[in-house]
């Protein structure tokens, strides 16, 4: 199992996503066990924003890791577009502060592009930066063209991922977008790793290649596709739940190295784009 650097750290390369975590008041213990199995068998990173929950997630994150070392996690937020202004952005990120419980995040995203200009979004992320709140500042669910431009601009190079929708169903940014992250030495975040429970219309869980290849592993498909994700040590898959035993198989899904010939067949049915493809949304 390889670690994946990202903003100076080596972070372990699945992490906890928490989107529709925290909702119902009812199932608020359970969602933060499902964490804290995560943390307790090796997690890191925790992917959170604002706008899950309307802060009830971030929330529900700062009641799970309340008994864990800080110092230790790797906490993501985000920004709403809507709030990625410089009179904005710091009552946001104190806001989110606060809901976590916490000093600093260690990564904050704008989470999609908007309106407001991303030169006026990058200059109040660095001074977040140097107040200290922030560790690192980075984007999600831009595509090349858009990272291109940040890059570009005064202290862009300093964006230290994106976070985009990527499973064995949507690969297409293997064309393009991955090969210059891979040139900016720029980590992938994947959500969806596992396609949301193979409900995004792929019928992952139906292959019979996939289902031979977990047979071999004495794994689950969703610990295949998750092994896959994160083949190549660049990248850091998010993937959801909010069960504890679905939270300790991901985990351990980590320690499945996919054999070449394995890689081979699994391309043969889910082939790389060969063509410029849409950026694949929510």
């Amino acid at each position: 199992m390889n670690k994946v650097s990202i903003a100076g750290r080596e972070v372990f390369p699945i992490g906890l996503g928490t989107w529709n975590m925290g909702d119902e008041a009812d199932k608020f213990e359970q969602e933060a066990e499902a964490i804290r199995a995560g943390l307790d068998y090796g997690v890191q990173v925790i992917d959170t924003a604002e706008m899950y929950g309307d802060g009830k997630t971030e929330r529900l994150v700062a009641h799970a890791i309340k008994p864990y070392n800080r110092e230790n996690l790797f906490l993501i937020s985000k920004v709403l577009p809507s709030n990625a202004s410089k009179k904005q952005i710091p009552i946001c990120l104190d806001n989110s502060l606060k809901r976590l419980n916490t000093d600093y995040l260690d990564l904050y995203l704008l989470h999609w592009k908007g309106n407001i200009p991303i030169e006026e979004t990058i200059e109040a992320l660095e001074k977040a930066k140097s107040h200290g709140k922030i560790k690192s500042w980075g984007v999600s669910n831009l595509d090349v063209d858009d990272i291109e431009k940040i890059i570009k601009l005064p202290n862009g190079i300093k964006c230290t991922s994106n976070q985009v929708r990527y499973n064995l169903g949507d690969r297409g940014i293997e064309f393009d977008l991955v090969p210059l992250m891979n040139k900016l030495e720029m980590p992938l975040i994947a959500y969806a790793p596992v396609a949301r429970g193979d409900s995004l219309g792929t019928n992952l869980t139906k292959q019979k290649v996939l289902k031979k290849i977990a047979e071999k592993y004495h794994a689950n498909i969703f610990q295949i596709l998750l092994a896959w994700c994160i083949r190549n040590g660049q990248t850091i898959a998010i993937p959801q739940s909010s069960k504890t035993a679905h939270v300790i198989d991901n985990v351990k899904a980590a320690r499945i190295q996919l054999a070449h010939q394995d890689l081979k067949q699994i391309d043969s049915v889910y082939p790389k784009p060969k063509i410029k493809q849409p950026l694949a949304l929510w």
